[in-house]
């Protein structure tokens, strides 16, 4: 099976604040839905209230990120699913519980993961 990325920038989300509550608990009703099914791998949300820093191989940590990964927030959800088919359904109810369009990406095929 393969792993799928769908995930949304924080951004997207554009609702009343009052909607959040919402909005919320249907996203959580998603999680739960696919970890009955055996499908949820990992997901949560960056928090963008810690910056990011880059680290290189000898340990030297600097503030900032690539440039092309500057707005890198948002929220995420990994899962394995047996199709691309099965993605985009997924990816669907996402969509209708964040009320925001999600972006689908497969990961290569990895049997060390």
């Amino acid at each position: 099976m393969t792993k799928y990325l769908i995930s949304f920038p924080s951004g997207a989300m554009d609702f009343p604040d009052e909607d959040l509550q919402a909005a919320s608990d249907a996203s959580h009703a998603v999680v739960e839905e696919a970890k009955a099914a055996g499908v949820w791998v990992f997901g949560g949300g960056i928090d963008e209230s810690v910056p990011p820093v880059l680290v290189d191989g000898d340990g030297t940590v600097t503030e900032g990120t690539y440039p092309q990964t500057k707005q890198l927030e948002g929220g995420y959800a990994v899962l394995e699913l047996p199709s691309r088919e099965a993605a985009l359904e997924w990816a669907a109810k996402l969509a209708v519980a964040c009320r925001c369009a999600q972006e689908v990406r497969a990961f290569h095929y990895d049997p060390a993961s």
